[in-house]
């Protein structure tokens, strides 16, 4: 879909549709909705005299102009309370009436920056908000889909609607949304795909295209190197598939310098059967899924390469299957991580945790200034905070802190958990210098603390999106499947690192 800024009157604007706004509990209505009102003499203020239109947030209401514009159809969108608009409220309503106008087989949509001067919103935030809002509202995963009927509708431009004095502002805020949302698809689009196409090996040829397209520095470690470098828990991990493991790693130049200041880490797992430990068959099919950590640093180094932070960004992503055959990791067998810390399997199914030591050993090696972890890690996270928020886990408050509000400017919600010395007294092992699972307790917790023995005193900050990474239904400007968390977090995490 393309998204272009139009300088000019709304009242005159050519689409198929126009999307104006109005706010729950205010009698007056704003310029721009008050000059459509006008042009449909009157119609939209006997709607909400008579109460059809409530404002409330992600309401929908359809008045047809009957040729008084040139657009047939005006769409009023609830913003919610004034007092409590918010840039993510922004993109979820216009994610939410996208998705409804598609249905109306409408294929060009004219919009004005939502929510602009509202709040300190400026022109800038809001147009980044509509354009996000607009393209990851209307992402789909439909490319194995081949019957024309089963086939979705296509909006094929956007138009945001403005002056010529905010035309540098919006343009700059939609190219940054449209930066931000399409790395998110890209992400959505590696989750979606099956594992019989989305193989480590195929994972691996995705970050080399993409490399080449954004002028990225990529490498992918193989088996035989993975030898030589001591990496016992990937190796471990991967031996009972007959798919080759791969180390993926992207590096994203920003400064003179050669320290790698930022090292984005991400679990690969492109099928999880749970090995010999094996998983139960209900919604195993979501185990494609489990490389949602791997496909979100991979996304997020795309962006970073088109905004261009001063600062030198490494992604890292062990990328291999968990499959149980003759040559499987068995439990009660003894691994040793790339950092030389030996590890007993109590659990086969644990594996996220086993590669992801050997990949932080690896980015500590590599001289990280600090780390983000992200990972489908454990049921026990999902089971704690649902599909709302992404728990976080970290050795560094600052960096948590800074996490933490990334996440909540691009809408992704985060909660930290605790990381308590004495939760890691579960992860002692009787035969080894610990075990890669700490009981049923406190799950996320002691997975996060097994990770934190890879890491020392780096500065890091692991999330556990286990819950997040996939949606069972569209809600705002997530869709059903993979809903791309947290790649516009970690991108303004980048960002603000950067300043």
């Amino acid at each position: 879909m393309e998204i272009k800024i139009i300088i000019g009157d709304i009242t005159k604007i050519k689409a198929d549709a126009i999307m104006v706004n109005f706010f729950e509990g205010i009698a007056s209505l704003s310029s721009d909705i008050a000059a459509v009102d006008k042009a449909l003499g009157g119609a939209i203020a006997q709607l909400i005299k008579q109460g059809e239109i409530k404002g409330k947030l992600n309401e929908i209401t359809l008045v047809h102009s009957l040729g008084k514009l040139p657009t047939a159809r005006v769409v009023v969108v609830g913003l919610g309370k004034q007092a409590e608009l918010s840039t993510n409220k922004i993109r979820g309503a216009v994610a939410e009436t996208c998705r409804w106008l598609r249905q109306k087989s409408v294929a060009t949509i004219a919009t004005t920056a939502q929510g602009a001067g509202i709040k300190g919103i400026s022109f800038e935030d809001a147009a980044q908000a509509v354009a996000e809002g607009a393209l990851l509202g209307l992402y789909s995963f439909r490319k194995h889909i081949t019957r024309e009927e089963d086939k979705l509708g296509e909006i094929k431009q956007f138009l945001i609607i403005g002056s010529d004095e905010a035309k540098p502002h919006l343009e700059e805020g939609s190219d940054k949304g449209r930066v931000l949302a399409e790395a998110t698809n890209l992400a959505r689009d590696m989750v979606n795909e099956p594992a019989n196409h989305m193989t480590p090996s195929h994972m691996a040829k995705i970050a080399m295209k993409l490399a080449k397209s954004y002028g990225l520095e990529v490498s992918v470690l193989e088996r035989e190197q993975l030898v030589e470098l001591g990496m016992g828990a990937l190796l471990g991990v991967a031996q009972g598939s007959r798919q080759p493991p791969k180390f993926i790693v992207l590096h994203y130049k920003g400064e003179d310098s050669t320290e790698l200041k930022v090292a984005l880490v991400g679990k690969g797992v492109t099928f999880d059967s749970g090995g010999i430990s094996i998983k139960p068959s209900e919604k195993l099919e979501e185990m494609k899924g489990d490389m949602a950590g791997g496909a979100a640093v991979i996304a997020a180094m795309t962006a970073i390469a088109q905004l261009k932070p001063k600062i030198n960004v490494t992604a890292i992503v062990p990328a291999t299957e968990n499959l149980p055959d003759g040559n499987a990791l068995k439990p009660g067998d003894i691994l040793t991580a790339m950092n030389g810390r030996t590890i007993e399997i109590i659990s086969t199914d644990a594996e996220g945790r086993l590669i992801l030591a050997d990949a932080l050993s690896y980015a500590k090696k590599q001289g990280a200034k600090l780390m983000v972890d992200v990972a489908t890690l454990t049921g026990a996270c999902r089971v704690a905070l649902g599909d709302i928020c992404t728990g976080a886990f970290g050795n560094n408050q600052e960096l948590v802190d800074k996490v933490i509000a990334a996440g909540a400017e691009a809408g992704e919600l985060i909660w930290q958990m605790p990381m308590y010395d004495e939760y890691k007294e579960q992860n002692k092992s009787d035969v080894a210098d610990i075990k890669n699972v700490g009981g049923r307790l406190g799950g996320a917790i002691t997975a996060a603390k097994f990770l934190a023995e890879f890491v020392d005193e780096t500065p890091w900050v692991h999330l556990d999106i286990a819950g997040t990474s996939l949606g069972e239904k569209e809600r705002a400007h997530q869709v059903k499947g993979a809903t791309g968390v947290p790649v516009r977090t970690l991108i303004n995490l980048v960002l603000s690192l950067a300043k």
